[in-house]
Order: C-alpha cells, then sequence, then structure tokens
C-alpha cells in the first residue's frame, strides 16, 4: 500500500461516498488509487466548484464533504471555495496534491504554499511529510472539520508522500483525543439556570436563531422550546430554514435586507436570545442597539464568538441542540401573548410593499409561487446579488425544508455546483438553484457536469442583464452614474441549454407564472428557466 491507497482507506472508513475535484500530476497517485475504491469522483470544470459542491452535499448531510484538486493553481482556484465554507461554517476536507517533499521552497513548477494561502480560512491544515501519519492526520480532520464550530480542514500531501510505501494501515478507532482541541458541547448549568430566570422576568422576549442552529440539527429543539415558552423567533440569512416561513412563532430574516417587522421585534425586545450566530454587519449594523436596555444571552460553540461583536449579559458557550434540551427541561412554560399579538399586527401594518412593472416577471411574487409550488422538504439553493435578497425575503420554506446560500462570505457562482452537491446528498430530494445572469455565468461551465455525471437538474436564470445588485448601490449612491454593471454580450440561454442537453423555458412576465412554474417543476429532465425581470428593479 502507497500513501495515496491509505488516503482512500481512510476515506472509506469516514464513508465518503463522493469526491468532487479536478486532477493534475500531483494529485494524480490519489486519482489512480481511487479507481480500485467504490467512492465515486466527480469532475467538476473549475476547481472552486468542488468545494461548493462539497458544501452543498455537507449541509444535506451533516458530514463533511470532500474535494481533491492538484498543486499551484488548482490549489489556489479552489481558495475561493474554502473561504466560502470558512464563513458559513460548513464541514470540509480539501485534499491538494504537492510538489515533491525535498523541492518544496524551491519555487518549482506548479508549487504554491497552500497551507500558508489558506491559513486565516481554515479550522486546520497539515502538510503531511511522512506517509505512515495518513491515517491519523484524516481521522484528526474529520473529527475537526465536523466538532465544536464546523469548517474546512485541508490536507496538503507531496507526490513523493502519496508514492511512499506505507509501513502498516491501520485507521485509529474510537475518539480522538487532541490536547489542544476540545470543544465544548455541553452549556454550564449555572448559565442555562440564569437565561430561565431572565426569561421570567422578561415582558418582549425574542430569540435570534443563525446558522448554527441548523448546523447543529437542533431545529427540532428550537422550535420546542419556543413553543414552551412562548417566544417568538426571527433569524439572521443563514438561519433561513430554522422554522417553516409560515410557523405562528417565526417572524422573518433580521438585517439590512430583511423583514421591517422582523428589525422592530429586535428592537423592541428587553430580553434578546442570540443563538448560533455571529452578530455580524449584516444581521445587526448596529451591534450596541442589542445591548442597550436588554438583556442579551449569547449562545454559541465558539466560545471567539461571544462578545467579539455586542457584550453579552449571559455568555453561553455550547452545542445549540443540548443547550436547547437543557432550557426546556429546566423551567415552567411562559406566556407573552400580548408581545405577540403586537409582532402579528407588525407583521400586517409593515409588509414590504412592491409595484412592480407588469411587463416583466416580478421576481418576489415568482419566488413565493415557485417555493410554494415545491416539495415539502425541497431544497432551494440562491445564488448571491439580487436574486439572493428576493429570496431570502420571499422564499416559503416549508416543515423539512432546506435554504442554502453563501451568507458569510457572498460569494457568487455558489448556487449550481451547491445545488449538485445537494442532489448527489439526496437524489429523491426536489433541488432548485435560483441564480442571477450575472452569477450563473460564473458557474455556467458547471452545466456539464450534470451532464456528464447524469445529475437532474432545476436552475433558473433571473435575467435584468446587469449585475443587479451593484447596479441598485450604484443607483442610490452615485446618482445612476452605473460602471461595470452592463452585462451585455451575455450567451443566448436557449442555445446555451440546448449545447448541454438542457430543456430550456422562458418566462417574460407574470401572466403564465404558474403554468411555467408547474411545467419546470414536472419536468423529468434537467431543465434550464429563464425569467426576465424589470433592469431597474429594487430589492
Amino acid at each position: 500500500m502507497n500513501g495515496a491507497d491509505a488516503i482512500i482507506k481512510c476515506l472509506e472508513a469516514e464513508n465518503v461516498e463522493y469526491v468532487f475535484g479536478y486532477p493534475g500530476v500531483a494529485i494524480c497517485p490519489f486519482y489512480n488509487s481511487i479507481l480500485s475504491s467504490d467512492i465515486k469522483t466527480i469532475l467538476v470544470r473549475t476547481e472552486q466548484n468542488a468545494a461548493h459542491a462539497a458544501s452543498g452535499l455537507a449541509r444535506l448531510t451533516g458530514r463533511p464533504g470532500v474535494c481533491a484538486v492538484t498543486s499551484g493553481p488548482g490549489a489556489t482556484n479552489v481558495i475561493t471555495g474554502i473561504a466560502t465554507a470558512f464563513a458559513d461554517s460548513i464541514p470540509m476536507i480539501v485534499i491538494t496534491g504537492q510538489v515533491n517533499s525535498e523541492l518544496l521552497g524551491s519555487d518549482v513548477f506548479q508549487e504554491a504554499d497552500i497551507t500558508g494561502a489558506v491559513e486565516s480560512f481554515v479550522k486546520y491544515s497539515y502538510l503531511v511529510k511522512d506517509a505512515n501519519d495518513i491515517p491519523r492526520v484524516f481521522k484528526e480532520a474529520f473529527h475537526i472539520a465536523n466538532t465544536g464550530r464546523k469548517g474546512p480542514v485541508l490536507i496538503d500531501v507531496p507526490i513523493d508522500i502519496q508514492n511512499a510505501a506505507v509501513n502498516k494501515f491501520k485507521y485509529p478507532e474510537g475518539e480522538v483525543q487532541l490536547r489542544t482541541y476540545k470543544p465544548t458541547v455541553k452549556g454550564h448549568i449555572v448559565q442555562i439556570k440564569k437565561v430561565i430566570k431572565e426569561l421570567e422576568k422578561a415582558k418582549r422576549p425574542i430569540i435570534c436563531a443563525g446558522g448554527g442552529v441548523i448546523l447543529a440539527d437542533a431545529q427540532k429543539e428550537l422550535a420546542k422550546f419556543s413553543e414552551k415558552y412562548n417566544i417568538p423567533v426571527v433569524s439572521t440569512m443563514m438561519g433561513l430554514g430554522v422554522m417553516p416561513t409560515k410557523h405562528p412563532m417565526y417572524f422573518g430574516m433580521v438585517g439590512n435586507n430583511g423583514k421591517p417587522y422582523a428589525n422592530k421585534a429586535m428592537n423592541e425586545a428587553d430580553l434578546i436570545i442570540m443563538v448560533g450566530a455571529r452578530v455580524a454587519d449584516r444581521a445587526v449594523n448596529q451591534p450596541d442597539l442589542i445591548t442597550v436596555g436588554k438583556v442579551l444571552v449569547h449562545i454559541d460553540v465558539d466560545p471567539a464568538e461571544i462578545g467579539k461583536n455586542a457584550g453579552p449579559t449571559i455568555p453561553l458557550v455550547g452545542d445549540a441542540k443540548h443547550i436547547f434540551e437543557d432550557l426546556i427541561k429546566e423551567g415552567e412554560a411562559l406566556s407573552f401573548d400580548e408581545w405577540i399579538k403586537t409582532l402579528n399586527e407588525y407583521k400586517e401594518t409593515l409588509a414590504p410593499k412592491r409595484k412592480p412593472d407588469a411587463s416583466f416577471v416580478d421576481p418576489a411574487a415568482f419566488i413565493t409561487m415557485l417555493s410554494e409550488a415545491m416539495e415539502e422538504a425541497a431544497v432551494y439553493v440562491a445564488d448571491v446579488g439580487q436574486n439572493q435578497i428576493w429570496s431570502c425575503g420571499y422564499t416559503v420554506i416549508k416543515e423539512g425544508g432546506k435554504f442554502l446560500t453563501s451568507g458569510g462570505m457572498g460569494t457568487m457562482g455558489y448556487s449550481i455546483p451547491a445545488a449538485m452537491g445537494a442532489k448527489l446528498a439526496d437524489k429523491e430530494r426536489q433541488v432548485v438553484a435560483v441564480c442571477g445572469d450575472g452569477s450563473f455565468q460564473m458557474s455556467m461551465m458547471e452545466l456539464a457536469t450534470y451532464r456528464q455525471h447524469g445529475i437532474q437538474a432545476k436552475i433558473i436564470v433571473l435575467k435584468n442583464n446587469y449585475l443587479g445588485m451593484v447596479r441598485q448601490y450604484q443607483h442610490f449612491t452615485y446618482k445612476d452614474n452605473y460602471s461595470m454593471v452592463d452585462l451585455s454580450g451575455s450567451p443566448d440561454l436557449l442555445k446555451l441549454s440546448e449545447a448541454y442537453g438542457f430543456d430550456f423555458m422562458r418566462l417574460d412576465n407574470m401572466k403564465d407564472a404558474a403554468k411555467t412554474i408547474e411545467a419546470f417543476l414536472k419536468d423529468e429532465n434537467s431543465v434550464l428557466l429563464e425569467c426576465i425581470v424589470d433592469p431597474m428593479d429594487l430589492v
């Protein structure tokens, strides 16, 4: 057995089903060894998308996604995908080939110091110097990636290490014990009792749930906690899906592009329970507002996040699932009927009002119609730009449904490869990717990957011939002095669909929207739907 064989044995031991990647000489021993395995390889068309696809798979399975690329430009190309996963705490194993060990530091062909380059946005990285260390390294890497605050781990393996003999392969069994890495899972009981006491004193409590609740698989526990204590819930962008959109205790997304009534609820609350959220600028652009005159409880599995942007009254470190279970056990049922009545009034009176041009597709109404027509446990993958904000504001997420997007990094081109990973994770599940014509062109080469591997795809392009979000910013900030936002020269999507073997549909306005959506969702082939949106529409 050589080092490459050992890597495959490690992946098999971790029940890895798919590896997304792009080969090159420095990773060829790995891709040669994988031929003897049942692990399936998915050849993407550019390395960044290997990481995005691994992200989509990880977010459906709860296990680390795996991608493998070559050295030099292969490794540097995957960096954006790593940073995207790190920003949203997505568990991932990134394997990079590297030049011969004795040549490291010599600036030889396709050498890049990838462990140094990704230092600021990986949980951990390894440069393997001995093939016999491979079983330990991979066992540790999977443990680190999927415990505590989850995230990507990079393993850089020189080609000579992949070819070197392994004396005796034994994959470590049992729990990993690392002296310097012991994430807290259970919340401190004293802090939990303090939260209950503050709840009993509160008049207007609210829960602000972030992506950490979903990563902890704590949606059911959140709902039980909310329902027992009668506490309304809002979410950050990454927290979309913590509760079904139409749940009576759910009051929308907060932040710059959130619902006005959700932001008003946060402003007027006297107790905020922030859980699994960073208190970052997109959700809370003035952190002081959630601490002045309020009790702030901040729950997070990562102690570094607590107090980073806002000083909490009660810090509580631990896994959201365990903490909610303890909070449910600890106290008695409460009632905040007047507060909830007030929030329901805000929901009616402060709902955003749109005046769309009837000669175009109204993206808000279209997204609502689309998501309501989708299956109960469907996966909606939003890209970045105006399409993301419309998706966040108007998608109806049902019980068991998933909403995926790039929140922390805001990486354009995320949706198509991420939807690919999600579909491979659960082939029976309905998966729809929604992007703008700008973000579509950042990943449209992956239509070939869908076709090659027989992955059934549903892709929607909201087309306005602009980089819409930047155009909107320039509209307000520079008084319509537009620069570098015109997408003239974009491809004919009908011809592109034909070239890649996709069915094609086009929607020019809302007249036939219901019929088109029905046909789009029922189509058994891969299908691309082009929706023509008013170029001057605003989110």
